[in-house]
């Protein structure tokens, strides 16, 4: 098992960068895939970004493409999302999520914040 504790989330003004963080408890961190999802108010949750085991791949969604970068650190047990120019359409809960690579999103941390002033 592996648990998940995101931070970084806050007010930003448009434009502007927020990188959030996602510690990871447990031995196995590094053969795990990871995925940054989130929920804006009213929608349903929504894929945006998810990296390999070994950081080798990455995807994103189109919506932050050119703006939002995933990676990782194994040897501190983390992930990253690095956010760029900030639109208010970000403006939702961000949720890291853990899968084996033949699995489905079986562990979810309790998401942070994100609010993007315009």
């Amino acid at each position: 098992q592996v648990q998940l504790v995101e931070s970084g989330g806050g007010l930003v003004q448009a434009g502007g960068s927020l990188r959030l963080s996602c510690a990871a408890s447990g031995r196995t961190f590094s053969s795990y895939d990871m995925g940054w999802f989130r929920q804006a108010p009213g929608k349903e949750r929504e894929f945006v970004a998810t990296i390999t085991w070994n950081g080798g791949r990455t995807n994103y969604t189109n919506s932050v493409k050119g703006r939002f970068t995933i990676s990782r650190d194994n040897a501190k047990n983390t992930v990253y999302l690095q956010m760029n120019s900030l639109k208010p359409e970000d403006t939702a809960v961000y949720y890291c999520a853990a899968k084996t690579a033949l699995g489905s999103y079986n562990y979810w941390g309790q998401g942070t914040q994100v609010t993007v002033s315009s």
